[in-house]
């Protein structure tokens, strides 16, 4: 019998390597592509999160920054394209702490940052309604999460 792990990666990089610029504030600050292979039986849908730990300053960290939030993703979608933006109705995303809908990209005041983009497999769809942080979206996944799965990743400002 074989288990599959759940696994999270992207073509755009390499895990504890740097992320590319386009996909921060200092390119296009596009979403990067995603995908994802694995998942348990039973999963009905897929959230993700991505967020930063080292807020405001790694020697120092504070708080952790949320970059996105995203949640109802149906259970046969196993990717995301970069830049994903025009998602089927059926995909709900949240606020990140730029306090919009949608991704925005890493953009470190000071230092190298570890960017954790967090998948959960899911054996329901959440409510439609009601999720707009990252909290409101822990607390509607709790008792639901079937696995989860990391893909961790790096920035330096350039400029």
């Amino acid at each position: 019998m074989v288990i599959s792990e759940f696994v999270l990666s992207s073509p755009a990089f390499k895990p504890n390597t740097e992320i590319p610029s386009q996909y921060t504030c200092e390119g296009k600050d596009i979403s990067p592509p995603l995908k994802w292979n694995g998942a348990p039986k039973g999963t009905k849908s897929f959230a993700i999160v991505v967020d930063d730990p080292d807020a405001p300053d790694p020697a120092a960290p504070k708080m952790t920054w949320v970059h996105w939030v995203i949640y109802n993703i149906p259970a046969n979608v196993t990717s995301l394209a970069a830049n994903a933006h025009d998602l089927p109705q059926e995909i709900h995303e949240g606020h990140n702490d730029w306090k919009v809908s949608g991704y925005r990209g890493p953009c470190p005041p000071v230092g190298r940052h570890h960017y954790h983009h967090k998948i959960y497999a899911l054996d329901t769809l959440l409510p439609e309604r009601g999720i707009t942080t990252k909290v409101d979206l822990e607390k509607a996944m709790h008792g639901h999460i079937l696995s989860q799965a990391e893909l961790v990743a790096t920035y330096e400002k350039k400029h």
